[in-house]
């Protein structure tokens, strides 16, 4: 499973940022993918998780509503769009995929199985400040 997060940079708190995770070798529509991030001195916490059983999402609490995962299958592509970004969104952000066929899971359930067994890519670095 070979994963690029891209699409991280600078911005002003209240704008916004478009996440991309691009697959190499796999279709991306028949795996949950999830975003997680890190912030400097934080341990790793899940942000988001899109379905690949049936497209449902979850997210954390503290996004708020201010993000959303989707899919794009001709892409071979799972984006973040984040809006409203505050300095807390700064973090280093990774994608990760579980494929969907191998049991019987949540969105939220694929999120905490990724968490635990996930080998992260380099990911990209996010950064909210005036």
């Amino acid at each position: 499973v070979q994963l690029q997060a891209s699409g991280g940079g600078l911005v002003q708190p209240g704008g916004s940022l478009r996440l991309s995770c691009s697959a190499s070798g796999f279709p991306l529509e028949d795996y949950h993918v999830a975003w997680f991030r890190r912030a400097p001195g934080k341990e790793r916490e899940g942000v988001s998780c899109l379905s690949g059983s049936d497209d449902s999402a979850y997210y954390a609490d503290f996004v708020g509503g201010r993000f959303t995962i989707s899919r794009d299958n001709a892409k071979n592509t799972v984006f973040l769009q984040m809006n409203s970004l505050k300095p807390e969104d700064t973090a280093r952000y990774y994608c990760s995929a579980l494929r969907a066929a191998d049991a019987d899971r949540t969105a939220l359930q694929a999120l905490d199985v990724m968490h635990e067994h996930s080998q992260w890519g380099q990911g990209t670095e996010v950064t909210v400040s005036s």
